[in-house]
This record gives C-alpha cells, structure tokens and sequence, in this order.
C-alpha cells in the first residue's frame, strides 16, 4: 500500500523499512507492487479506476464545503504527492513486480481487505502471495479491515485464502478480526504485531522530524479522509475550538471546519501532531501519530453497514490494546468533545504495551531474517 496518496502508508513503508534495516544493516530492501483485481463489491458510483478515479475523486473534493484556498492547497498536495515523496522511500516510477528474492513481506495496512469496492485493490491474490518464487513469504502486520469471514463466505473465497496462506512461512496480523479469520481459514494463530508507525521510535529515532514548532498560535488537528467530518460534526468542532481559542488545522484531507490545510511533508506532520492542543480524527493512523506524541485526542470510530466502509474493526481493537479506550467514540458530539480534550491521559500503561510490543516485532522480523540467512 506504500503508493497510496496519504502520510499513513508513507510511514508505515518508511518504519518498517527502517526497523528492517536496523536489524540487517547488509540487506538490500525495497517495495513490491501488487496488480488490482476486480472489486468483489459494487461501488455506488461503479468500479472505475486510473484516471477516471482521479477524475471522480477530485471532483467528491471540490464539493466539500471548505475556503477556495484550502481547495487549491489540498489539490496540489495531491497533485505533487508522488513526485514528492514517493523518492523518499526508493520507490522507481515504474511498478516492482520482481518477486525472485530471499524474502517477500506482505504488510502491513489492509493488505488482506479483499471485499472492497476500491477498484485500485479489488480482490488482488497478489496481496496473499499467490504464486510467488520468493523463497520465504511472510506478513507484517496485515489487516483484513472491515472484510470480516461472514463477507469471505459470502464471496466463496474460503478455498482459495486458505489455499494462499497455507503457502506462507510465518503470518503476523494487527487485530483480532484478523486473527480470527486466517484462524478459521487454517487452524492457525497468528501472531499479532503492531502497526509499523508504532514499532519503529520515530518520536526518538526519526532524525527527518523538524525539532522546531511549526505553528505558534495553539491549533486543534483535524485528521481524516477529505470531506468524511459531517457538518454536524464539523459544527461541534468549530464551537469547540472558538471556544477555546484553538485554530483548526486540517491535515491529510479538507473538511468544512478547516480554518486551514496545510500541505507539508510527513515528517512536519508528526512534528504538528507533537505540538497540537489535541487532534480529533477518523482515521486508524492519525489515532497512532496522536499516541506515539502521547497527545490529547479522540478517535470517532466509524461503524461498517454491509459491503460499505467501516472501520470499528481495527480502530477498536487498537485503543483497546492500547489501553485507550475512552479516547474512542461513536458520536462526535460538543460534550464528547469537552471531555476527552479538556482532560488529560495516562500514558503510562500504554507506553509498557508499546515497549513489549517493539520488542515482540523485531524478534518476529529477527527470527525471520535469520531463517532466511540459514537458506542462503
């Protein structure tokens, strides 16, 4: 998923990436790409993909009711992402298709989220590893997302999952949806690793995070998909932050209760959830930068209905792991505002798990990369 225009896949790619390297200094590392399969669920306005995604993408955009200015900015975020960024992580214009290497890692984000609309992903076996040379096949960390086993039973793709992860040496999901069903495929528990913005230290070990703060007057973040904060909740938001003499920062997405977008890099975005008043967000990675800077912060879970998007699945499990699960709500109301940002959190419980848990991810990457020194 490191070709997707948000700063959680960035991330992700660029942690695991370097807790890899820190474990093997020698090792050559890089990205594969997968092909799209065709979406196993119809989306309202039809499957498309490529340009004319883009196109329909763009304009769902323009409709969000945000100043004409934060529109340009966000357009051009989008627009230069790519060129950007994407050099950062070493990825080539060109796709990666090679798989003839020592090992192959699946993971992490929804890589296993097979019934979707998106037709960018669809069922794509590539993301289980279908038919590859690679002499050893794992995962990190993968998420089947709102694909829950009912939505695989439904779609009869039992036989074939289970065909693709008796194939892997060694599984590794982030949440118990996950779990349960690779362990309903093939009888077997995998193991449960965090996201890789959570066990590599950026806030420690991340030397491309600016030190300086790179907004004075005290902001609230709003992190979430372009246009998915409701009036109703960008209304309650607004009163919040007049409030409290906060300005509303949005980030990664326009909303309507922007006072402004900021298009910057995704380093200067942990640098901006380091220094925020709190953040309000949606999203699975914007709770996880509001954590590893141990910030105020809610999370509005989003519930799934059917085929469509949902996301209470994996945000659930990870405050609850976390031990943060009255940051968490499914009403953004103005009181539900009041108080989880008026108060303050504990983080001490949570920073033990969070040890253990980097702990527990580089000795399941370590015993990984050591078999794979053994076949060489």
């Amino acid at each position: 998923m490191h070709r997707i225009l948000n700063y959680g896949s960035f991330l992700q790619g660029y942690g695991l990436k370097q807790v890899l390297r820190s474990l093997d200094p020698d090792a050559r590392i890089g990205f594969l790409d997968y092909r799209p399969g065709p979406p196993l669920v119809e989306s309202k306005e039809g499957n498309v993909r490529g340009f004319a995604r883009v196109a329909k993408k763009l304009s769902e955009y323009s409709k969000v009711d945000a100043k004409v200015l934060d529109k340009i900015r966000f357009f051009n975020h989008k627009r230069t992402y790519a060129r950007r960024y994407f050099p950062m992580l070493g990825l080539t214009p060109e796709p990666n298709y090679d798989r003839r290497i020592d090992l192959q890692i699946i993971g992490s984000d929804e890589v296993f989220n097979c019934v979707q609309a998106n037709a960018n992903v669809g069922y794509s076996r590539d993301l289980f590893g279908h038919a590859s040379p690679a002499r050893k096949l794992i995962s990190y960390a993968g998420s089947f997302g709102n694909t829950t086993i009912e939505k695989i039973r439904k779609y009869g793709l039992e036989a074939e999952l289970a065909a693709d992860f008796a194939r892997f040496d060694d599984i590794s999901v982030r949440d118990e949806n996950s779990r349960g069903i690779v362990r309903e495929l093939i009888g077997v528990d995998p193991a449960l690793n965090v996201d890789p913005v959570l066990a590599y230290d950026f806030m420690r070990d991340c030397h491309d995070i600016p030190k300086e703060m790179l907004i004075e007057k005290p902001y609230l973040i709003v992190y979430a998909y372009p246009g998915r904060i409701s009036e109703k909740e960008s209304a309650h938001i607004r009163r919040y932050a007049r409030e409290n003499g906060l300005l509303v920062v949005c980030l990664g997405g326009i909303q309507s209760c922007c006072d402004i977008f900021i298009d910057c890099s995704p380093f200067e975005v942990l640098a901006l959830f380091r220094d925020a008043a709190g953040i309000i967000t949606d999203t699975f990675h914007g709770s996880i930068f509001s954590i590893i800077n141990e910030k105020i912060f809610i999370t509005l879970i989003r519930k799934s209905h059917g085929d469509g998007y949902g996301n209470e699945e994996k945000l659930g499990y990870l405050l609850d792991y976390l031990k943060l699960t009255g940051q968490g709500t499914f009403d953004l109301s103005h009181d539900a505002i009041e108080q989880r940002l008026a108060g303050s959190i504990d983080y001490g419980e949570t920073r033990r798990i969070l040890g253990e848990a980097r702990s527990f991810a580089r000795s399941y990457l370590e015993r990984n990369l050591v078999n794979v020194r053994k076949l060489a």
